[in-house]
């Protein structure tokens, strides 16, 4: 296996931890600039093979066979693949399920990949920004190994419930959580939206306390920020985690709110973010950028579209963007965009370097296929596949440098955080600047 398919695949799986640790029903990361179809059922090109595990075989074989972005499909005998997929003599789905995952793999691309329903349903909660449950993160203490609550998320069951951060969770519909991991205990905690699970809280200070959570659908939040005070200056730090369904609508209410507080530049964190929906990722772009390209996609039969700005920024204001090894595909776009049209600063480390757009097709036992219809380029026609995009001010921290900053989360985003200190530098520089621009261009 390639360096960069396992770097792709450790990316997906550091999110995936990180999203499991929300109460709302798993889900798995994406690291892909995403659309998605509604079911596109195929029918078989054999009427034998309906309702056998070959059906969605044959129906996942054909969408690759029209859509996937490199007609040659890898040097691959694409149509003798079909035949020897549908020679084969399937006892259940599992085992077809693996004969389709084993002939994706021969096209070499880490991001054409097969879902089974399970994982297809996580997808589809993790990109629409929602998921069933009470909404809690919990933590197991290191010394003591009891069940904590980390966060109760804005607006669901739990914060509506009044459940903080501290509070541990003594019992789970009346069995101990004792010798529990928090992987047991949030399996015990999720489940169907309306439905109830019952909890016995213990708070430092109080009396425990039972409360009883009905499950819901919970919009996650992919946008957080803060307005911070720097010196002199007023900084709006807004970090974006994930290219979520309502990524875009929370963005835009993070830009407005913190321009009505007056703030005087802003810091957008992509550390971390694998990237998610291209729709959104275009939308979010335009919040920031006026005027110019945003990104170029080019499909298997070379047509180039090119989507700009459409004058409707929500700020004008200096921007510096941060940036790792782990921001990829929409992240890049919005990075790219953003430098190649010289409206902010981005800063860090080259970014991960994922220049294919999927689509996601839902099959018709409930199953699902991601398949790459596309490269993409940013505004100045630069192809950052496998290189990233180079930032324009890097920072060479050391490994121990970034394990200790990760370590340490309260610190992020504080003057402790190498990537923000620098960024608030850099802005106080900008702003000192920004009025000898403006009277420049004035006159």
């Amino acid at each position: 296996m390639s360096n960069y398919k396992k770097n792709s695949m450790n990316l997906a799986s550091k999110r995936f931890s990180l999203i499991q640790a929300i109460l709302s029903g798993g889900a798995i990361a994406t690291t892909a600039a995403l659309s998605f179809l509604a079911p596109n059922l195929i029918k078989p090109a054999e009427a034998s093979l309906e309702n056998s595990p070959k059906a969605v075989v044959d129906e996942a074989w054909q969408i690759v066979n029209r859509e996937y972005v490199d007609g040659g499909f890898n040097h691959i005998d694409w149509e003798a693949t079909r035949q020897t997929l549908l020679e084969k003599n399937y006892t259940s789905r599992e085992q077809a399920y693996e004969a389709l995952r084993q002939a994706l793999e021969q096209l070499d691309d880490p991001y054409t990949r097969f879902l089974d329903p399970e994982q297809f349903q996580a997808l589809t909660n993790q990109t629409a920004g929602e998921m069933s449950g009470v909404g809690m993160q919990l933590k197991q203490d290191d010394l003591t190994k009891a069940i904590a609550v980390v966060e109760a998320l804005e607006n669901s069951p739990a914060m509506k419930a009044g459940l903080k951060a501290g509070d541990q969770i003594l019992e789970i519909d009346g069995k101990s959580t004792i010798g529990m991991n928090v992987s047991e205990a949030a399996e015990m905690i999720r489940g169907d939206v309306g439905t109830d699970v019952a909890l016995r809280v213990a708070r430092p200070g109080e009396k425990e306390f039972n409360v009883t959570l009905t499950r819901a659908r919970i919009e996650l939040q992919a946008v957080r920020y803060d307005l911070k005070r720097e010196g002199n200056q007023r900084i709006g730090y807004i970090s974006l985690q994930e290219f979520s369904a309502h990524a875009g609508e929370q963005m835009q209410k993070a830009i407005k709110n913190l321009d009505e507080q007056n703030v005087d530049g802003y810091v957008l964190d992509l550390r971390g973010n694998p990237g998610g929906l291209l729709r959104i990722s275009i939308d979010i772009a335009r919040m920031w950028l006026d005027k110019g390209a945003i990104v170029s996609t080019v499909n298997r039969s070379g047509d180039r579209e090119e989507l700009r700005a459409n004058r409707s920024a929500l700020t004008d204001k200096p921007i510096v963007v941060l940036v790792d090894g782990d921001s990829a595909s929409a992240s890049e776009i919005l990075a790219g965009a953003l430098k190649d049209n010289g409206r902010a600063v981005i800063m860090g480390d080259k970014t991960f370097g994922k220049a294919l757009v999927q689509q996601v097709h839902s099959l018709s036992d409930g199953s699902g296929l991601a398949v790459t219809i596309a490269h993409y380029y940013t505004p100045s026609g630069t192809d950052i596949s496998k290189k990233g995009v180079t930032p324009d001010v890097e920072l060479n921290l050391t490994d121990s440098q970034k394990r200790r900053l990760y370590r340490q989360p309260s610190a992020v985003a504080t003057i402790s955080d190498p990537y923000y200190a620098q960024a608030v530098n850099l802005l106080k520089n900008k702003l000192l600047l920004r009025p000898l621009v403006l009277r420049e261009e004035e006159n």
